[in-house]
């Protein structure tokens, strides 16, 4: 009895213990399970407060693009859209008379143009109709080639005719910041750019003149794997100081002779704070130096284009102004005076190959 009774104590304390054990199991369910719905409240309103916060962050983000295109808008209006020139502006620089030409000879403008030495690739280059090609590759943010620009509108103005011409500007943000010009970007013009029975013309503008936001202009044209061998050849030395190799505008005629860079010998300077009417009209004023440096320029392309064509037309390169100036630039290909003299001014490595 006193084993079974032992047992049934012993067994008592088992129960007991049990007990106590589900009761302290149900006081920390409890505990739990009020902590845990504690918890769950705090963690719904801090879902709530991250929506609110997430809508402010959103908002604000709306709020920033909207700013910044405005921004972007703006920068972009001080650039603006190529629009077509004028009749005036046209025919002032598509129709420069002739003595006016020949009273400004070179102006004050050193040669710019060098002769291809060597065996060029191809021995000549011919455009698309099978005629000589004058090769000019720039850029529209560029303003040495805005400069540029308007002593080959002129030149080729000789050889045959532009069907029309769009005016733009240099960058606004570049040196010589919205130097009035033309762009030759083939897409704005409705047909064919420029016509010719004795040359062919090959614009490329690579780029345009508003950068975006990296500082990079967009794309506007392509060179060909042609075109890239010739930049990479010519636009190097011992046709241009090494340190200034592969700057634009880059001018190709027929292989025979290249100008590059600051090359065409005067500085976007001298159109500065000028409109396209001021600077056309001022052609006609030969002791100007908007004449003097465009027309300079102009003279010695149109004389390196006569001696690619063959001197054709005569009417054109037979005229003793002309053949004063030939005869300069047939020294140069003859081998004398090959060095050309440095410019006064400092050249810009505008574009680099790597960009093409």
């Amino acid at each position: 009895m006193a084993k079974g009774k032992q047992q049934s104590a012993a067994q008592r304390r088992e129960k007991q213990r049990q007990q106590r054990s589900q009761r302290l199991g149900g006081a920390q369910n409890r505990v739990q399970s009020t902590t845990s719905a504690s918890r769950r409240g705090p963690t719904v309103r801090r879902h709530s407060w991250n929506q609110s916060y997430m809508v402010g962050v959103v908002l604000l983000l709306l709020v920033g693009i909207v700013v910044a295109f405005v921004i972007i808008s703006h920068t972009q209006s001080s650039a603006p859209a190529p629009t077509l020139a004028s009749s005036q502006v046209f025919n002032d620089v598509t129709k420069v008379d002739t003595n006016i030409l020949a009273a400004v000879g070179t102006g004050s403008v050193q040669n710019p143009f060098k002769a291809v030495q060597g065996s060029p690739l191809p021995p000549v280059l011919n455009g698309p109709t099978g005629k000589p090609e004058v090769l000019y590759m720039g850029a529209e943010y560029c303003p040495y080639c805005a400069a540029q620009r308007w002593a080959i509108v002129v030149a080729l103005s000789r050889f045959g005719s532009f069907s029309q011409l769009y005016q733009t500007t240099s960058s606004s943000t570049d040196s010589f910041p919205s130097t009035p010009t033309f762009t030759f970007y083939p897409k704005l013009y409705k047909g064919p750019l420029y016509t010719s029975q004795y040359i062919d013309f090959v614009p490329v503008e690579e780029t345009g003149n508003v950068a975006d936001s990296s500082g990079s202009y967009p794309i506007l044209q392509t060179p060909t794997a042609q075109q890239l061998q010739l930049f990479s050849k010519y636009d190097a030395p011992p046709y241009i100081d090494a340190s200034n190799a592969g700057s634009i505008p880059f001018i190709d005629v027929a292989n025979k002779f290249v100008s590059i860079g600051l090359g065409q010998g005067f500085s976007p300077q001298d159109l500065a704070n000028m409109q396209w009417s001021n600077i056309a009209s001022s052609l006609v004023d030969t002791s100007s130096t908007v004449s003097q440096h465009i027309l300079g320029s102009a003279n010695y392309l149109i004389a390196s284009i006569c001696i690619a064509t063959g001197q054709q037309p005569a009417s054109v390169c037979s005229t003793a102004a002309m053949q004063k100036i030939e005869q300069t630039l047939n020294k140069t290909a003859n081998g004398v005076n090959n060095t050309q003299v440095a410019l006064n001014v400092t050249l810009e490595a505008d574009l680099r190959r790597s960009l093409w």
